[in-house]
């Protein structure tokens, strides 16, 4: 059975996902990803918004050849820990990436990919994914 998304989850998650958006602790300095309620260090509720970096480098990854229902078409699926430019490590999905050109240590960035629909009039989910960082063309 498929876990179906609701469009008010997709709402209330929208700038974790689409903007990769956390939480700053006033009280220690900490940073959240993904965003929770209460800082994991000092529990402090005094959070502010934070804007996080859309660029890091591949610090480990592995390949799904057997992915869940409703990834199969995504197969084979590379799944990675990232670390942003400060320091924030995030679990995603890469993409734009074969299973042979990818390594540890490349620069990769965000970009924004649909993962998810629910048939001809279920909501379309979309997230935040990393792939290689394209280098600028210098003249």
């Amino acid at each position: 059975m498929v876990k179906l998304i609701s469009p008010a989850r997709i709402w209330r998650e929208k700038k974790a996902h689409y903007m990769l958006e956390g939480l700053r602790c006033k009280k220690c300095n900490s940073i959240l990803y993904p965003p929770r309620p209460v800082c994991n260090k000092c529990s402090s509720r005094d959070l502010e918004p934070i804007r996080l970096p859309h660029e890091g480098k591949l610090i480990s990854y592995t390949i799904l050849h057997d992915t869940p229902y409703g990834f199969r078409s995504y197969a084979p699926l590379i799944i990675g820990i990232v670390e942003l430019t400060n320091g924030v490590r995030v679990l995603a999905t890469l993409t734009d990436v074969s299973s042979e050109e990818i390594r540890v240590g490349m620069e990769v960035e965000a970009v924004l990919r649909k993962i998810h629909d629910q048939g001809e009039y279920g909501p379309i989910a979309y997230a935040l994914k990393f792939r290689p960082k394209i280098k600028s063309k210098s003249r």
